[in-house]
């Protein structure tokens, strides 16, 4: 059986075990093959927009002797997929804003039909994803943050029910933060650092938020060398967020485990 890195086994580790899993952007296709080998799903579909990864799927599920349970597609995110195919969709390692337009594009076609959980894992702009799942009526049941190999990541796994939009209501109340925040900015907070995360801090997230402190202050400092107007509107907009940022921080509780 193949293993998994720490990233794509808490992936594997959120998909409910008996559905039919669908792999977008699956690479070489190791996370369904894995679902597969370890029979928590009975099949599923990987697909892959690029030759090279495609291929290499393909020979993954054949040297797994999984080429009748798995089918590897090529194609444009969800279009490898048919209405009703598949019970799981998850997506991996590309940004939010590419994985929001897959999604989306999906769900216009019909794609996402049937499916009843998704699990994702954005490299990038978490909070343009987590923006789109409560948009359209998903909602975030779990996520978890890990770092491996010097790279922090935030996987989230969202599904739908019928209680979503009181569940979304809840989930994204801010009230529970004991940070001095204006109005709408807890909610912004919530979708930026993740309503469970925040909820359930680690050392992690801390971590990953004072690196994204550091950078933003060596964008200020870039920025208040420059006499546009333009910088000095960054500026101020980069300073408020960082203050923000600070304060939720500070209100977190420190007795806090390393990893969830």
């Amino acid at each position: 059986m193949l293993k998994l890195s720490r990233r794509l086994q808490k992936i594997a580790d959120y998909v409910t075990e008996g559905s039919r899993i669908a792999d977008i952007g699956s690479d070489h296709a190791m996370l369904p093959v894995y679902l597969l080998q370890s029979n928590k799903c009975p099949s599923g579909i990987a697909g892959e927009l690029n030759e090279g990864p495609y291929e290499a799927a393909r020979k993954q599920a054949a040297d797994a002797g999984l080429s009748k349970r798995l089918a590897v597609r090529q194609g444009d995110g969800l279009a490898v997929l048919q209405p009703g195919e598949a019970d799981t969709v998850t997506i991996a390692g590309m940004g939010g804003s590419l994985m929001s337009d897959i999604l989306e594009a999906g769900a216009q076609a019909g794609k996402l039909s049937g499916v009843q959980e998704l699990v994702l894992q954005p490299n990038v702009g978490e909070d343009t994803v987590r923006r789109w799942l409560r948009h359209h009526g998903w909602y975030l049941a779990e996520e978890s943050i890990l770092e491996e190999d010097g790279k922090i990541y935030e996987i989230m796994r969202a599904v739908q029910t019928p209680d979503a939009a009181e569940l979304n209501i809840e989930l994204y109340d801010s009230s529970f933060l004991k940070a001095k925040l204006n109005e709408g900015e807890g909610t912004a907070v919530l979708f930026q650092m993740g309503p469970h995360l925040l909820r359930r801090p680690t050392a992690v997230l801390r971590h990953k938020w004072r690196l994204e402190l550091e950078k933003q202050e060596r964008i200020c400092k870039q920025l208040a060398q420059s006499e546009l107007a333009e910088s000095e509107r960054k500026l101020q907009k980069f300073r408020a967020e960082m203050n923000v940022t600070r304060e939720v921080l500070q209100c977190l509780p420190t007795d806090i485990p390393s990893s969830n």
